[in-house]
Order: C-alpha cells, then structure tokens, then sequence
C-alpha cells in the first residue's frame, strides 16, 4: 500500500502543479477575456463530492461498457483495461484526482501570480530577457512560497487518499492500488485489528511529517 501510494504521489502531483501552473499562466495573460468564466469552470470539479465523481469516474472507465472505451471501440481500436490491469488502474487513479485537484491548484497559484510586481516584468524587459528568463528568473522565484504550499498540501492529500480507489478500483487490482488509508480501514473495520491499524495511521503521521519537513526545508533552501 506505501508503494502504491508512492507510486501514486510522484506520478500525481508533479503533473497537477505543472498542469495547474500553466492554466494560471494562461489565465493571467492580459490578452485572455472572460477569465471568471474560465476560473470557475476549471475549478468547479473540486466542488463535486468525492464518491459522487469517482462513480462518474467508475462509470466511464469500466470495462468494454465504459464511455471511454465505447469511443475507443468507435474508432475502431481496442479497448483499454482501465481498471483490470495493475498499471492502467494505478493511471486511472492519477487522472482521476487529477481532474478534481488541478482547478483548486490552478486558483492558489493564479492569485499568487497576481501579487508579483510588473515593475519586475518591465525591468527584465529592459535587460532583454525572454519569456522563458522572465518565466525562470521573475516568476517562479516570486511564486516560490505558493508553489512550496501547493506541493506540500498534495503531498499530505495524496498520503490521505481513499475515496478514489476505494469507489473506482476497490483497491485493485491484485492490490495494485491500495492505499496506506485504505489499508488502514481494512485493518480496522474489516478486519477488526484495531491496534494494528491504530499503529499504521501513527507511523503514516510520522511519515507525512517528515516528507513535509524535508519540502519546506527544500523549497525555502534556495530563497
């Protein structure tokens, strides 16, 4: 279940940062119009309930009669085993939280993209720098501390997760994507070792403080 969360964590979160930094990079360029409608829309997933879009998620990939492998099949390729091989389950779970997570990032990091100075932005102008020295040596320095509490709150949210494979994969399968949570509650209410599972969720605390000690460490290190 750690390896599976691992897995899980270094797969999910660089990929919802990056995805989520570059929609807030995107949004707050000047020339984009209607950018409340844009915000609310990306952001609207984190407001459904957790079993409520992991059905939906269970729904669509489920096997031949899932959506997403009816329009595979349409176009006449093979259908996928989303939630039947120990891979594909496992990138099922990453997309799935994804989805819900990558628009509450999205709004974190815009509003810390809106508190840089342009006076920055207008000085590297000067100095001739490009977008891509503007990106790598005003913004992502400015945007260091947001970017530090995105990756760490995650982090902790991702060593947390349950619903998702609990309701899409049930753990599945082979335990491909069973989670320290998830196996913490089997330990409980399953199986009723209450003070093994008691242990478990200790050595879990321990170990999400230390993974966040060592980012903040890391991520303020350099400011």
């Amino acid at each position: 279940s750690l390896v599976n969360t691992t897995f899980i964590l270094l797969i999910q979160v660089p990929l919802m940062v990056l995805l989520a930094l570059a929609i807030a990079i995107v949004l707050d360029a000047k020339f984009i119009r209607a950018k409340g409608l844009w915000r609310t829309l990306i952001a609207l997933p984190v407001a459904t309930g957790m079993v409520a879009y992991s059905t939906v998620f269970l729904l669509l990939f489920e096997g031949d009669v899932g959506m997403i492998n009816q329009f595979l099949m349409s176009l006449g390729l093979d259908s996928v085993p989303w939630l039947t091989d120990r891979w594909m389950a496992r990138i099922t779970i990453v997309l799935a939280i994804t989805w819900r997570w990558v628009g509450y990032n999205m709004i974190i990091l815009l509003a810390g993209l809106q508190t840089i100075p342009e006076q920055l932005y207008e000085a590297a102008e000067i100095d001739g720098a490009s977008l891509w020295q503007k990106f790598r040596f005003v913004t992502i320095p400015q945007l260091r501390p947001v970017l530090l509490f995105v990756i760490v709150s995650s982090t902790i949210g991702t060593f947390k997760l349950f619903a998702e494979p609990f309701v899409i994969t049930g753990g599945g399968p082979a335990n491909a994507t069973l989670t320290v949570v998830q196996y913490i509650y089997r330990q409980a209410f399953v199986q009723l070792n209450m003070g093994y599972a008691s242990a478990v969720t200790i050595i879990l605390i321990v170990l999400v403080t230390i993974v966040s000690i060592i980012q903040v460490k890391r991520g303020g290190a350099t400011q």
